[in-house]
């Protein structure tokens, strides 16, 4: 079985070699990791256009556009079935003016759309999805304009080949319909989609189940996420990422404060701001995209420090595409070193424990030796300069650092 499912993935290979490359074949799809807002952890499947119009004014009001959020995602809940041509189509009570119109207005604003399926009968909401469909939902898709696919895995069979069977079809349907569309494989991590995503068609893959809006998971179930149970898991697997290719910590909960939903199920009863900083400082230094979820009409001064922090989102989006390391993982301390394309380094220093803590670090123990001006990218200063650092970090807050040799 093993052999079998070697020779299978070395055919992907050779089908898919340009598959997470534009059709010019000159740049990856995403050579940065891909920005933007998902509608399944405020709006679940309860979404109508309207809405969704709404979020791309405020998107771009509020400064998310300028920063680098430039997709709209469209999660589960669009479909309304299909049509006496078996053509997919949306939910006439929840976009009465169809996908096309509303792809034509958040392009207008500079926003790319966004859609969703699943690699089976039927989506994880109980809708229509495209197994079997795959060419032809490709290129409805591609009529609509729209310019990224979120493919979920619910209801399919559990084994590698079969994953991988699924996810490249649809890639290459994708590839034949006449329009640049980027992958996102949904396959949650338990196949480990780091290891044969990219030959598979896609540009990211999350590697884990769906994020919840809390700190830690503490109960039984696995598929209750907290940020410290997906950093975990995907904080080993920086040698997988890279321009094109980017492993998915899935989305920022960043601003939710525990509301009901998606996100504050199993748990989800919301975190305090050094708890939201710290996933986007760590998301951002791991290079997973940055899709935030909240209600951008309604953003508080604290949620919009956080996600338009700019010197944030610059490590985040460094066009070098290094997945931070971690070099420092024990007791209380995380310590991630991310070279960046300048010849700087990004470090991030969280502190998991429930307590306020002092500490110290030699930069020549990550590996960094000489002296450096280290700027701190939340107080946007430079906060010392030498052969290390000390300092005190709250109960889960995460220093983040840009180091520059002096």
């Amino acid at each position: 079985m093993r052999r079998a499912l070697a020779l299978l993935t070395l055919s992907l290979c050779l089908l898919t070699a340009h598959a997470q490359q534009s059709a010019s074949g000159q740049e990856p799809l995403t050579p940065t990791p891909p920005m933007g807002w998902m509608t399944w952890n405020f709006f679940a499947d309860n979404i109508h256009e309207k809405d969704i119009r709404e979020m791309a004014d405020a998107m771009v009001a509020s400064g998310m556009v300028e920063a680098g959020y430039n997709y709209i995602i469209i999660d589960d809940g669009w479909q309304g079935g299909r049509d006496n041509r078996n053509n997919i189509t949306a939910d006439p009570k929840k976009f009465p003016s169809g996908i096309k119109a509303l792809a034509d207005y958040v392009h207008k604003k500079g926003i790319k759309l966004g859609i969703y399926s699943d690699a089976a009968q039927l989506t994880c909401a109980g809708y229509t999805a495209s197994l079997g469909f795959e060419e032809q939902d490709a290129k409805t898709f591609a009529s609509w304009d729209i310019d990224y696919l979120k493919y979920d895995y619910c209801h399919a069979p559990k084994d590698s080949a079969t994953a991988v069977e699924r996810y490249t079809k649809m890639s290459q349907a994708l590839r034949k319909s006449g329009r640049e569309i980027v992958f996102g494989v949904c396959e949650w991590g338990q196949l480990k989609p780091w290891h044969w995503a990219a030959e598979a068609g896609g540009q990211l893959w999350r590697t884990t189940y769906d994020v919840r809006d809390k700190w830690k998971n503490l109960s039984s179930d696995e598929n209750a996420e907290g940020i410290i149970d997906i950093l975990d898991i995907n904080a080993e697997l920086h040698a997988y990422a890279g321009p094109g290719r980017w492993n998915d910590a899935d989305m920022l909960v960043v601003g939710l404060y525990g509301k009901p939903g998606p996100s504050g199920d199993m748990g989800g009863v919301g975190m305090n701001d050094t708890e939201y900083e710290s996933q986007m400082s760590l998301w951002s230094i791991m290079a997973s995209p940055l899709i935030a979820t909240n209600d951008v009409r309604n953003m508080n001064e604290a949620t919009k420090r956080i996600l338009l922090n700019k010197e944030v989102i610059a490590i985040n989006q460094d066009p070098l595409g290094k997945q931070a390391e971690r070099k420092v993982h024990g007791g209380a301390w995380d310590v991630f070193v991310k070279p960046l394309q300048n010849g700087e380094v990004a470090v991030a220093i969280l502190n998991r424990g429930d307590q306020a803590k002092n500490y110290r670090i030699g930069w020549a123990e990550l590996g960094l030796n000489g002296k450096y001006e280290v700027r701190d990218l939340w107080e946007h200063k430079s906060v010392g300069k030498g052969k290390s650092w000390k300092g005190r970090l709250q109960s889960h807050e995460t220093k983040l650092f840009r180091l520059k040799r002096i």
